[in-house]
């Protein structure tokens, strides 16, 4: 099962997949106040949450500022973030994690902060 998982998230998040605004509104829409919580309380710039159902993906991404992004646009933000090749390199890492938190019932979220390189 998480190898499925694992395949889903890498298709979405790393291939550019299509996500599933659906599953956006029956997984994520009901943490986003705890999500907003969890990223002022940690003084993060930035919260991502993902999850999978039947292949389907879902992605909420939270700014520091309060606007919040969903799915593609989630995506689009976190890669502007994670310039070059960050992005897919703390995906590749992350991925395998979240599959075995998805596959034990837990939505997976990263909060994280923007160092500025002088």
């Amino acid at each position: 099962m998480t190898k499925r998982i694992e395949k889903a998230l890498k298709a979405a998040l790393l291939e550019n997949g299509e996500m599933s605004h659906g599953l956006y509104e029956f997984d994520l829409e009901d943490g986003l106040d705890y999500w907003r919580d969890s990223l002022r309380e940690d003084n993060d710039d930035y919260l991502f949450a993902v999850t999978e159902n039947s292949g389907d993906v879902a992605m909420v991404l939270f700014e520091k500022s309060g606007k919040m992004h969903i799915n593609e646009q989630a995506r689009e933000k976190l890669h502007s973030y994670w310039a070059g090749n960050i992005y897919e390199k703390n995906m590749k890492n992350l991925i395998p994690m979240f599959a075995m938190e998805l596959n034990a019932g837990i939505i997976p979220n990263t909060g994280f902060k923007v160092a500025l390189v002088a």
